[in-house]
């Protein structure tokens, strides 16, 4: 037998075989022990992040944070990557992330880190790509978000003071940090990953109901082991109230104002500045305009920022989508709360300050929500999600290209070479195949709950008693007559009215009364009730209850004794929706509401795509058991993003929750339609 020598010992074939195995099993044994830790960077840490002169230093030595926000809760996990090196190859050095609250413990005690809520994995690819990250763990983030990014179920107690240090708001904060904060301090800095600096709440100084909230805040995150550098952000204004003693002031603006500097460097003296969020887009609200801010001007703004040797951060970089029931609610200076599209796109001004830009961008007399917009300011033009430097589908945009030039004046080596676009088909429409209406839909729900007088979403008795957070909540009550139907204003957001199933019209902010035909005997009035987003930034936060919040009348006869199904939409739900025998063929004519089944077959690499339904009118797409979002034919979008990633060869499941109108069919594009566009000069 052949032998051989190691070490000075002689070894038979067998021995060197038996050799080698254990010298394989030390290997994988090493690597998934170290696969979960983060990234060690090349040089050695000695010094984190520090704001003790005129500049950031790091390690000592002078630093210039080029950061840009790309939230990974907006984008599909399989393009993390994608994204992240394409913001590394436009000379970016630091990411910047929120963090949601409400997808992270949808119920109370119930938390999820798994999957496309990895925030570990998130982090060790940024400190794999040699990503710095500024963590933005909230627990309030605003970001366009429902309820700023805070559960739904915190509104189940009645006396809730959010954003303050009500016990119920402070026990809940700080049991979610407990599972959010010791996952999150291995990757600091000091401990050898890429977290340079965390942020102590977001733009509390616009809110500022007390002044304790923002210690309380500071001190949950030093006493799990936060270390690294706090900052906070907030608006000009708010830079009065948002500030906690340890943490460095940031500013958020999207016209530089060179008054507002000066301010920021009188009450820090000696200190760097940083833009934390540059608004390089904004979002669009349901019937209204996408609006764009160009360019040029964003470019010119970056430019000078960088001049007066200040950090920056492009909020956003990315927007990506808000999948889902995710998108957030905009109501301030405006009568009632005005939903936000599915895409996480922008209405931007150009020349104000965000209360200003706010309040005119939401008056009746602006192009935002005007019927008449002037003729000489649209432009037939379709631009990225948020307007943002890489849009939705993470293609380059003209930002892109202008920042990548400038940035890269600030590196002493050429950046990367640009990551190659993904591949986008527009698949042959697909014809609906089967329908099943609402009525019998209700047979997959959790079981109806019985009241006396209505219940709103959040505190009705379902998910193991965490109430409904989104979605549609159907309320059926008996009447006698016909009349006036009068919500009170009890409506949250928009309800559809139907007397034994046939559908009579539309309640919400607007329309408050509703004429109910007379009929004889005992009839069911149903309203289907959605919630089309709670408001995420303003004094409102506290008042966001969903469905029927309070009494309705007929005839000012306050109507008792409903029935309360609740239609969430969960994947539950999908699922077992889909596996239905109950479906009836496209022969026989639908009623809505009603979900339509329709198969789309890939062929080949399945390829990202955007899906449109001209010829249908309000409703929730699902695709492979993912809620793609709202469609509404108020526009602006009307365009869904398909990720090819969710999609696979064969067959592929599409699902259109339908209100009231279809042609039977299900179109795609290669490109996005956000719809008719302004530019606010």
């Amino acid at each position: 037998m052949e032998k051989s020598w190691v070490c000075g010992v002689r070894l038979s074939l067998k021995q060197r075989y038996f050799l080698l195995l254990c010298l394989a099993g030390a290997f994988i044994i090493a690597y998934q022990f170290t696969r979960n830790r983060p990234e060690e960077r090349r040089m050695i840490r000695v010094e984190g992040l520090r704001a003790d002169s005129a500049q950031f230093t790091l390690e000592q030595k002078p630093f210039r944070i080029l950061g840009g926000s790309v939230h990974y809760f907006r984008v599909p996990r399989a393009y993390w990557e994608d994204r992240l090196k394409k913001m590394k190859a436009c000379g970016l050095n630091t990411l910047t992330t929120y963090v949601p609250w409400n997808l992270h413990e949808p119920e109370k005690g119930l938390f999820d880190f798994e999957d496309q809520l990895d925030l570990e994995a998130y982090l060790r690819l940024a400190a794999s790509l040699d990503l710095w990250v500024i963590l933005r763990p909230g627990p309030y983030i605003c970001a366009e978000w429902d309820l700023g990014g805070l559960p739904s179920w915190l509104l189940r107690d009645p006396k809730m003071k959010l954003r303050t240090t009500y016990p119920g708001f402070t026990k809940a904060v700080n049991s979610f940090f407990d599972n959010l904060i010791k996952k999150v301090v291995p990757y600091q800095y000091s401990h050898g990953g890429p977290i340079i600096a965390v942020q102590v709440e977001n733009e509390y100084g616009s809110y500022a109901k007390d002044e304790e909230y923002m210690p309380f805040i500071k001190e949950a995150l030093l006493s799990r082991g936060i270390a690294e550098l706090l900052v906070t952000s907030d608006n000009k204004d708010g830079l009065k109230l948002g500030g906690v003693k340890g943490a460095l002031e940031t500013i958020n603006f999207q016209k530089l104002d060179l008054n507002e500097i000066k301010y920021l460097d009188g009450i820090q003296p000696q200190k760097p500045k940083m833009v934390m969020e540059y608004w390089s887009g904004w979002f669009d609200l349901w019937g209204g305009l996408h609006h764009v801010f160009s360019a040029e001007d964003m470019i010119t703004v970056v430019k000078e920022v960088l001049k007066l040797d200040m950090s920056i951060n492009l909020y956003m970089f990315h927007g990506g989508t808000n999948f889902g029931f995710m998108s957030g609610a905009f109501a301030v200076g405006i009568p009632a709360p005005k939903p936000m599209v599915t895409s996480y796109a922008q209405c931007r001004l150009k020349m104000f300050d965000r209360e200003r830009r706010e309040s005119i961008c939401h008056s009746q007399r602006h192009p935002c929500l005007s019927a008449a917009p002037e003729p000489a300011v649209l432009i037939a033009h379709y631009l990225s999600d948020y307007d943002a430097p890489l849009s939705e589908a993470g293609d380059y945009t003209t930002k892109y290209h202008l920042l990548r030039n400038l940035f890269s004046q600030y590196h002493t080596n050429p950046l990367p070479e640009l990551p190659s676009s993904h591949e986008r088909r527009a698949y042959q429409p697909v014809v609906v195949q089967k329908h099943l209406s609402l009525w019998d839909a209700l047979h997959f729900t959790e079981k109806p709950f019985k009241s006396e007088k209505p219940i709103n979403m959040e505190n009705l008795p379902v998910n193991r008693n965490n109430g409904q957070s989104y979605g549609y909540t159907l309320y059926e009550t008996t009447i006698t007559s016909g009349g006036a139907l009068n919500s009170k204003n009890n409506v949250r957001d928009r309800a559809l009215v139907f007397v034994d199933k046939h559908f009579v019209g539309v309640l919400d902010y607007v329309v408050q009364e509703l004429a109910i035909p007379d009929g004889k005997g005992k009839r069911t009035l149903g309203l289907l009730v959605e919630n089309c987003g709670r408001v995420n930034y303003g004094a409102t936060l506290d008042e966001q209850h969903k469905g029927l919040v309070g009494d309705i009348q007929l005839n000012t006869h306050v109507l008792r004794d409903f029935i309360i199904h609740s239609l969430d939409m969960k994947p539950g739900f999908v699922n077992r929706l889909e596996s239905s025998g109950h479906w009836v063929s496209m022969r026989q004519q639908p009623s809505f509401p009603a979900f339509f089944q329709a198969r789309l077959y890939v062929n080949s690499s399945p390829k990202d795509t955007f899906l449109k339904l001209p010829g249908w009118s309000k409703g929730v797409v699902f695709v492979n058991g993912r809620n793609l979002g709202r469609h509404w034919t108020v526009g602006p979008q009307q365009t869904l993003f398909v990720p090819g990633p969710w999609l696979h060869r064969g067959d592929n499941q599409v699902i259109v929750f339908e209100e009231q109108e279809t042609d039977g069919k299900i179109q795609f594009s290669s490109s996005p339609d956000y719809g008719m566009t302004v530019d606010v000069q």
